[in-house]
């Protein structure tokens, strides 16, 4: 039914679209038929339309099959073109479901298994009601954990795993923040640049020219309020549970370990408020499917003060692995050149970077590198050592005169920036190579996928069911 709305949606947006410069024409055709024909018309060609989209969507969902195993999930869908898939569950980077309006106002949920390859190896659910999906999701995280079913009347079940509120973020503080967003300061530039042209034209008309423009910063920050509405973070034994929205919900839950890179940013006029934002790269989050709702899966705090900021990368990365991480963290926020022994960018960086070369700036601790860069826009990227993926230095020909180099710890795609700019090219070289064996050294001393493993309490899962519900 859901699906059904959503193709007559789009086809009402189609045609309205297409027959919008021909209206005068259209309006005049359309008065030269009598109404109760033109009423009876337009009525049919709904009612067909939704036929074929209800028939379709029921046919749909009758050949959805999943199953949940002992190593993996198992996903058949598809009509004209079937599809199988199965997402190993130690391959699995999170779990989300995911409620749109028409699905809220039926109790009905989708579920999103994310993989570490994301995009078209992601399995998508739909629809569920809302009690299966959480049942389906808690069953999905406790196998990927490694525990037990417990033994209920009737057969076995999966508790779901308690949780603490950490963060909420209040209405107030959205609303003040999108107001100090770049993209509210843009806005109002334009306004102020655009009106005084269209006094000048002599024409009330001219005004209709600004419109496009401010419906679409509108709909921008409409959207950024729609996403993040009521953001709230938790933390529980499967992991980071995330929930916000307000028309349409998503509730994420990413596994403990599987947060590849965090990135705290702060904007120019946050200073004002002393807020940052956090985000984080997980692998298959990096890349999302067509058909997935537009909602942000990368934040992790969008609205925090510097303590709510840092307690959110506490819980990423409990140990920094510093003998001071109070100074250092300092020094990556607001700090710049050597401060708390940073390595950064030399005097000649100038001349190719005269705006923020003083806070270019790297730090290697036990179990992360820290990234700092921005001096309009604040940033400090923390990589775990055990996450990169890759490093590599580059340099460009003004860089090579000037003998210097940019050295890059790769991450998975995501908006988490992992490049530090302008190093001295001895230096950047010499990086290179320590970072390979920290890396190397760090991933063999990682844990179990099945994290409830690493702390002995876990137990094999039964196996699954076959498919069919």
């Amino acid at each position: 039914m859901i699906n059904a709305w959503k193709v007559l949606g789009v086809l009402v947006a189609v045609v309205a679209f297409n027959t919008l410069e021909d209206l005068g024409t259209l309006a005049g055709a359309i008065g030269t038929f009598p109404v109760v024909q033109l009423v009876l018309g337009i009525a049919g060609g709904v009612v067909l339309i939704l036929g074929i989209a209800f028939a379709y969507s029921w046919l749909a969902w009758r050949r959805m099959r999943y199953a949940i195993g002992a190593d993996a999930v198992y996903f058949h869908h598809g009509i004209l073109f079937r599809t199988q898939r199965h997402a190993r569950l130690n391959r699995i980077q999170g779990v989300d479901i995911v409620r749109p309006l028409l699905g809220r106002l039926v109790g009905l949920s989708a579920l999103n298994i994310e993989t570490a390859g994301g995009g078209q190896s992601n399995i998508r659910i739909q629809y569920l009601k809302d009690e299966e999906a959480e049942r389906v999701r808690a069953e999905v995280l406790a196998r990927a954990a490694g525990l037990r079913a417990m033994a209920v009347p009737g057969g076995t079940e999966f508790a779901r795993a308690p949780e603490r509120v950490m963060y909420t973020l209040q209405v107030r503080d959205q609303l003040l923040s999108l107001a100090l967003s770049p993209l509210s300061f843009f806005a109002v530039l334009g306004l102020v640049a655009l009106i005084p042209l269209t006094i000048f034209a002599d024409s009330f008309w001219s005004l209709f020219a600004i419109l496009p423009a401010g419906l679409a910063f509108a709909a921008a920050l409409f959207g950024r309020f729609d996403n993040e509405f009521n953001f709230t973070l938790a933390i529980s034994p499967d992991g980071l549970r995330l929930r916000h929205g307000l028309l349409a919900t998503r509730a994420q839950t990413i596994p403990p370990g599987r947060v590849q890179a965090v990135q705290l940013t702060q904007g120019l006029l946050w200073r004002l408020k002393g807020w940052w934002r956090v985000e984080v790269n997980v692998a298959g989050y990096g890349a999302s499917s067509g058909d997935d709702v537009k909602m942000p899966r990368t934040v992790l705090v969008p609205v925090a003060s510097r303590e709510e900021a840092l307690m959110a990368l506490w819980l990423v990365l409990p140990d920094l692995g510093a003998d001071d991480p109070d100074a250092v963290v300092n020094a990556a926020l607001v700090g710049q050149l050597d401060d708390a022994g940073f390595l950064h960018s030399p005097p000649t960086a100038r001349w190719v970077d005269p705006v923020k070369w003083r806070r270019n700036g790297l730090f290697i601790t036990r179990t992360a590198l820290l990234i700092r860069n921005g001096r309009l826009t604040r940033r400090l990227s923390v990589v775990p050592h055990e996450r990169t993926q890759s490093l590599a230095i580059q340099q460009g020909p003004w860089e090579r005169r000037l003998g210097l180099a940019d050295f890059r710890a790769d991450s998975v795609p995501g908006p988490v920036s992992t490049r530090t700019y302008h190093l001295p090219a001895d230096v950047a070289q010499r990086l290179l190579f320590e970072q390979a064996d920290r890396a190397r050294a760090a991933r063999a001393k990682e844990g179990p996928e099945e994290w409830m493993r690493r702390v002995g309490v876990a137990a094999p899962a039964p196996e699954a069911p076959e498919p069919g519900e």
